[in-house]
């Protein structure tokens, strides 16, 4: 039985801020030295599967320089399978930008059908955990199913943000009711779905013709299957799943990282999270540079009588004498100068943050309200940025309305006066 993998990797990720004005979602760095669709594409190649398609939309530059041939995945192959990216195109017939996920990937099917798969894997680019897909298809066979669904198991009070699963005690899906305001059940999809070849031609068909669809799995294509009575199986998963659409879920997922204790082991050989690396140099850290519970990338640079607590540092990070940084996510090649503090923000690559300046604060506010500071932009010396503060890409000292940026507020290029966000 011959499986295809199909990841849909456009989503714009408007909710991840600065962090995707430039990339697309599941090309945001994470955890040090990988991208979010890192984790997805390993777990294709560690569940031996090697035939994976990518569907990409939104500013998918990033993406494609990172995934290049595949060679880190071993998927840069061309007759047993290997990794092919496809955009939205024109053509003969009407086309246009992807309008939902089921639309993705119709308007891409002539493609998928190519290699005659049995069995069409769909999977989401923006999602952290770690799944073995053999187990997920040999349930699938077992059930004689049409369509199986990962499923998980979330707190209550987030099932909302997600499509509700109801089952009988084979498993059978007996309901799908996607994102409800007031959930009866915490049982959610976990965006990945397992679909027999002709099932999938089937519905894929009759959604196109519906003019008044959403062409989206999770409102239209599985509660449709669902009700015509179609064999809907829901695969139970019990390992960690997140799904980092938002700045406070990214940041967490970052936090769950360094308990111990962590909630995904990433030094867990018979898993191994393939991605592609630069050459770094090794880490140095100088005498009297105090690190607890952090994650420190190649070629960081951490100098005498920095602090770093509970902290990711991306490749390249520099963190000058006297800076302190705390339950943060610093990305590739930022520096943080003598005497600044950092707490509890993200900053995308090469910010600069300048000397004594304060960036962000720790308190007891839930969920933390998180300083995001975009692509290159400069934090001044002796400036201070409230939490919550978003400083956008390519900020310069000029732009700065005044030397403190209160709380919620965000600064423009240009702007006299911040707005509120």
């Amino acid at each position: 039985m011959k499986t295809r993998a199909i990841i849909l990797a456009g989503g714009e990720g408007s909710r991840l801020g600065v962090l995707t004005a430039k990339r697309t979602k599941p090309a945001v760095p994470f955890a040090g030295k990988y991208r979010i669709i890192d984790f997805t594409l390993s777990n294709c190649v560690n569940s031996n599967l090697f035939d994976v398609l990518i569907l990409a939309q939104y500013r998918p530059h990033s993406l494609i320089e990172h995934i290049g041939a595949g060679g880190p995945w071993d998927l840069n192959r061309d007759f047993t399978g290997g990794v092919r990216i496809y955009s939205p195109y024109k053509a003969r017939r009407p086309t246009d930008w992807y309008l939902g996920t089921a639309d993705a990937v119709q308007q891409n099917f002539s493609f998928i059908k190519s290699t005659n798969p049995d069995f069409v894997l769909i999977l989401s680019g923006d999602h952290i955990y770690e799944m073995n897909y053999d187990a997920m298809i040999a349930f699938h066979i077992d059930h004689r199913a049409d369509v199986t669904l990962g499923t998980i198991t979330v707190p209550i009070e987030d099932a909302s943000r997600f499509g509700i699963v109801g089952v009988n005690d084979k498993y059978r899906v007996t309901s799908f009711i996607e994102k409800p305001s007031d959930p009866q059940s915490n049982l959610v999809n976990m965006g990945v779905y397992l679909f027999s070849m002709d099932v999938l031609d089937r519905v894929l068909w009759q959604d196109y013709k519906t003019k008044e669809s959403a062409h989206d799995f999770g409102k239209n294509i599985l509660p449709g299957l669902v009700a015509e009575g179609a064999r809907v199986h829901a695969f139970p998963f019990s390992g960690y799943w997140v799904d980092v659409g938002t700045t406070a879920s990214y940041w967490q997922a970052h936090m769950d990282l360094l308990s111990d204790p962590p909630s995904l082991d990433l030094n867990d050989r018979s898993w191994i999270i393939h991605t592609r690396t630069e050459e770094r140099p090794p880490v140095r850290i100088a005498r009297g540079a105090q690190i607890h519970d952090s994650m420190i990338t190649d070629g960081c640079v951490v100098a005498p009588d920095a602090i770093i607590e509970r902290s990711v540092l991306g490749p390249g990070v520099r963190i000058a004498s006297g800076a302190i940084v705390r339950e943060s996510v610093i990305l590739t090649d930022c520096e943080i100068h003598a005497g600044a503090s950092v707490e509890r923000a993200i900053l995308d690559k090469r910010v600069q943050v300048g000397e004594k300046a304060r960036v962000g604060s720790i308190s007891s506010k839930t969920p933390p309200q998180l300083v995001m500071a975009g692509k290159n932009s400069h934090i001044p010396p002796g400036f201070t940025i409230e939490p919550g503060a978003v400083i956008p890409a390519d900020i310069r000292e000029s732009d700065y309305p005044s030397k403190i940026i209160k709380s919620n507020t965000k600064i423009d290029r240009g702007r006299d006066i911040p707005h509120e966000i």
